[in-house]
């Protein structure tokens, strides 16, 4: 299997709640946001969307578009919050774990 991928999934929802916290987004809004980061394909997005909205770290409201039907919006809960950074405080630390692990091995480069 493909690092890269496993990586992916990992941090995939960090990011999405990331983003969500600093502001309200749809979809696919949403997939061009991280895809500017982080390659992910949108249909991996919508599946992560309804877990965090079924497990009540975000929630849904439809809002008119200029451009076609209703947009669906997703913004973070308050227990999405708390969520949110538990998981910085984690990501903080095992990012710093590893590189004190790898270090600045130059047989790897």
């Amino acid at each position: 299997m493909n690092v890269q991928v496993q990586f992916k999934k990992g941090v995939l929802e960090l990011c999405v709640l990331y983003l969500i916290h600093k502001q309200d987004k749809y979809g696919y809004e949403l997939a061009q946001q991280v895809s500017e980061h982080i390659e992910v394909a949108e249909g991996a997005l919508y599946p992560l969307l309804r877990r965090l909205v079924n497990d009540g770290y975000c929630s849904t409201y439809l809002q008119e578009s200029t451009e076609g039907p209703p947009r669906k919006y997703y913004q973070i809960t308050p227990m999405g919050e708390i969520y949110l950074k538990e998981m910085i405080t984690e990501w903080r630390r095992f990012v710093g774990s590893v590189t004190k692990l790898i270090g600045k091995d130059e047989t790897l480069e």
